[in-house]
């Protein structure tokens, strides 16, 4: 193994560098420890949980706080917080796999990340000494509720632009607090409010505000299509007035606050969404094991097949990525922890070095689920439309998490943005590479051997599909230089082949590293999910690559252009159709989802 593959990837390098399967983490290395937490959540989920979701969705009053509290008893709101703190102290990949096992829970879902994610990680991460004794405790074990207020009636994605205002009382010991917040999730009952305000109209700053506070109040519970047992409401801030001791941070540096914690809150989203489009392959395979058309179960249609190998497939690969990730995130912290640096900047550290990863697992994950969820209502067919089964609320709980940590268009812009403003800063050398590949283009291609071993043509096929990523996205940079974040649709077509990418690879190497482990005999049902995924990939990526080159490019460039796509998106074809017939049958023995 090189030093080059030995090393830990910094977030983006997938694009220019390799990855050793032996250093990526998959799912199949859960320890004992975690093995436990996750049968502790999953056992909450079913006997708390699913037999209550009709009461959840109806809001029955205290029901949603008393079954948080239920989970803070169990330890599982406090497995980020460290023991001195009274949480358990769990590392990155721990809570990986517990925001995967909460994933099946619907809405309660939902309230659970965001007091376990977005409403106590600031605290965690940029809380003083004097903060963490006093809230983190209570926030573990389920005795103080949290929310978190960033979005406004004017700002969304473009969070600076808010106008919630705060000024120093004529004391100097308290702000107040002016200003309204929107679709805040856990706002009908949370005790404490992770609040960002502007200190003199333009500090953007972080507070912490108990809801205890005169002045304070919020609105009625809004009525959603989806999610419907999480509260979400509008909240007022007049004259509310904040102790000078419950800012959260620095004056001014609330933005690091309100963007490091998302970035978190993109990754986990990811991780619940692929736990709970679990559950819903399940459900789909298992309906199709029972229904019965023109004397036959469904499940024998070869069109019935085909969704249920594609639901499998797909979350196979969201797994694989999001594991992949959560190693790469759990790596950086110990790494940062052991140079010196304090829990709370490790866990920043690693939260910044990642967001191009985790803007791209929300795109990812979100639309995953989407697809899942909506197969299980077609598999379920007038069934699947009616409120008394299961696929409905499936349906309209899963669309808002294309919303939720900013929208999928925001974060496929912002994948791109953050590579380029990288390689301008030369955290990634992406010019070297780019310009290599110009020199390859200009060259006779080398017709050498084709590489030998498990999924060694489909690497090979990605680590090609790299280069017509950075082809494409070299050419754009040049011609557009500072006007590059205008083209819009361009800059979502590379995205979107950096997603397949980095998705590809990652079930590639997760497959590799298993038949290390196992076997090649052991592998062979992810082998052939994966090169299904990696055969549609390639097709994907020559569509977007396509898409983005015939907006920017004219004459030779455009001829240059599309040859080298061409060239770098080649792929032997093979029968998917075979493989996922294959895929599927697993599927329709096992009755569940079962890779």
């Amino acid at each position: 193994m090189s030093d080059e593959t030995k090393k830990v990837l910094l977030g983006g390098e997938f694009l220019i560098k390799d990855s050793d399967p032996q250093s990526v983490f998959i799912p199949e290395e859960m320890n004992d420890d975690q093995k436990m937490m996750v049968e502790t959540a999953n056992d909450f989920v079913q006997k708390e949980i699913w037999p209550r979701l009709d009461a959840i969705d109806h809001k029955e009053p205290g029901l949603t706080v008393s079954l948080l509290e239920k989970a803070g008893e169990l330890g599982l709101l406090g497995t980020s917080i460290p023991e001195e703190y009274g949480g358990l102290g769990g590392d990155f990949n721990t809570n990986t796999f517990l925001s995967m096992a909460m994933g099946t829970s619907y809405s309660f879902g939902v309230s659970f990340a965001a007091h376990t994610g977005i409403g106590t990680l600031p605290i965690l991460y940029y809380g003083n000494d004097e903060q963490k004794a006093k809230y983190l405790p209570k926030l573990a074990s389920g005795e103080m509720k949290s929310a978190y207020c960033l979005t406004e009636p004017t700002s969304g994605s473009d969070a600076l632009s808010a106008k919630t205002t705060a000024k120093l009382s004529d004391d100097g010991k308290y702000y107040i607090l002016n200003g309204q917040k929107m679709w805040i999730t856990n706002g009908g009952f949370a005790d404490i409010l992770i609040t960002f305000a502007k200190v003199d109209g333009d500090k953007f700053t972080c507070f912490i505000i108990d809801t205890k506070s005169p002045g304070f109040t919020s609105g009625q519970e809004e009525e959603k299509i989806g999610i419907k047992g999480s509260s979400t409401r509008a909240l007022f801030l007049d004259n509310v007035k904040v102790p000078k001791e419950n800012i959260l941070g620095e004056i001014g540096k609330g933005h690091y606050i309100a963007f490091n914690v998302l970035n978190i809150g993109r990754f986990k989203l990811c991780a619940m969404t692929t736990g709970g489009a679990k559950r819903f392959s399940s459900l789909a395979v298992n309906y199709s094991n029972e229904r019965k058309q023109f004397g036959r179960q469904i499940s024998s249609f070869g069109a019935i097949k085909y969704k249920l190998a594609e639901q499998a497939i797909r979350i196979f690969v969201a797994e694989s990525a999001t594991m992949r990730t959560s190693g790469l995130l759990n790596d950086k912290e110990l790494e940062l922890l052991n140079s010196g640096k304090s829990y709370g900047e490790s866990m920043i550290g690693a939260a910044e070095e990642y967001a191009i990863e985790a803007a791209m697992l929300k795109v990812f994950g979100s639309e995953v689920l989407d697809y899942v969820v909506d197969e299980t209502v077609q598999i379920y067919g007038g069934y699947g439309y009616s409120e008394e089964y299961p696929a409905a609320r499936a349906y309209r709980d899963s669309r808002i998490n294309r919303i939720f940590e900013g929208t999928n268009e925001i974060n496929r812009l912002l994948t791109v943005d953050m590579l380029v403003k990288r390689s301008m800063k030369n955290r990634l050398n992406l010019l070297g590479p780019a310009m290599a590949i110009q020199k390859e283009l200009m060259s006779i291609p080398e017709f050498s051997e084709p590489p030998t071993g498990i999924l060694a043509k489909e690497l090979q096929a990605i680590k090609n599909a790299k280069k017509a990523i950075l082809m494409i996205a070299g050419f754009a940079v040049q011609k557009y230089m500072q006007k590059l974040g205008d083209e819009q649709e361009i800059i979502m077509n590379i995205t979107d082949m950096l997603i397949q990418v980095y998705t590809s690879e990652s079930a590639i190497l997760r497959t590799q590293k298993l038949a290390s482990l196992k076997g090649e005999d052991y592998v062979l049902p992810y082998v052939e999910m994966t090169q299904v995924y990696v055969s549609d990939a390639m097709d994907n990526i020559n569509y977007y690559g396509k898409q983005a080159i015939v907006a920017a490019a004219e004459g030779d460039d455009l001829k240059l252009l599309l040859l080298g796509l061409k060239r770098f998106t080649k792929l032997d074809p093979i029968n998917t159709t075979a493989l996922r017939r294959n895929t599927a049958n697993r599927l329709i023995e096992a009755n569940k989802y079962c890779f």
